[in-house]
């Protein structure tokens, strides 16, 4: 059997909402997007086992709060389920960070009680979502978004962000769109890095945490450098 994670943060305070978390980080994505940073985990192979997963997190039960399921994407995996699975029964929150194009996944991950937070990619809307992704699944992501509305599941939806691909009225369209779908949470915004690898090769981004700014907008917007 194939080994599914391609790594393990052993300890983060940035990725699970105050709490002390821990990131897996599944090998594979179904997307290809221009301004992936992590191409040696989409391109690479698994090198962490479900055994050794699991024998991670039972060595930090007490000392870590939750753990987050990311990649990559996590959700392609059937893996995901099972470590879920034992997560929960060691008493851990679990997070997962997810593209949303596996919405028959989340769902059985929200009804069988194995997700408490999503955190919700959008990529770009239905025009440019496969130029900038290299994937036709804007509909597993709305498919997916309207799950999430219909649960008791916190979520947040975010995006990252690139000059050469989101000008600042794509940005707003997307802010525009979910509003206009009753999203009420924060709109996380996350700056695409430069001077590291990339799927493909780009030129620096302009936007920084200071000049990109949506303060007169419908919903609150956070900037994440």
């Amino acid at each position: 059997m194939a080994n599914p994670l391609f790594d393990i943060t052993p300890f983060t305070l940035l990725d699970y909402p105050g709490k002390a978390a821990c990131i897996f980080w599944f090998v594979g994505c179904n997307m290809r997007c221009q301004y992936c940073y992590n191409p040696d985990i989409v391109f690479g192979k698994g090198k962490i086992s479900v055994a050794d997963a699991v024998g991670f997190l039972q060595a930090r039960k007490g000392l870590l709060q939750a753990v987050v399921l990311s990649g990559g994407e996590c959700s392609i995996h059937k893996d995901v389920r099972t470590i879920a699975q034992k997560a929960k029964d060691l008493g851990y929150l679990v997070k997962i960070d997810t593209n949303g194009t596996s919405p028959k996944t989340l769902t059985s991950l929200i009804t069988e009680g194995l997700v408490d937070y999503v955190a919700l990619d959008l990529k770009a809307l239905a025009d440019d979502f496969t130029a900038i992704t290299a994937s036709k699944t804007f509909r597993g992501f709305e498919e997916s978004y309207h799950i999430l509305q219909a649960s008791n599941t916190a979520f947040e939806v975010r995006s990252t962000v690139h000059s050469a691909l989101h000008s600042l009225a794509d940005i707003e369209a997307m802010i525009a769109y979910l509003y206009d779908r009753n999203y009420r949470g924060t709109y996380y915004l996350q700056v695409a890095l430069n001077n590291v690898k990339t799927i493909t090769k780009l030129p620096d981004s302009t936007y920084n945490i200071t000049n990109l700014k949506f303060e007169d907008t419908k919903l609150p917007v956070v900037i994440r450098g």
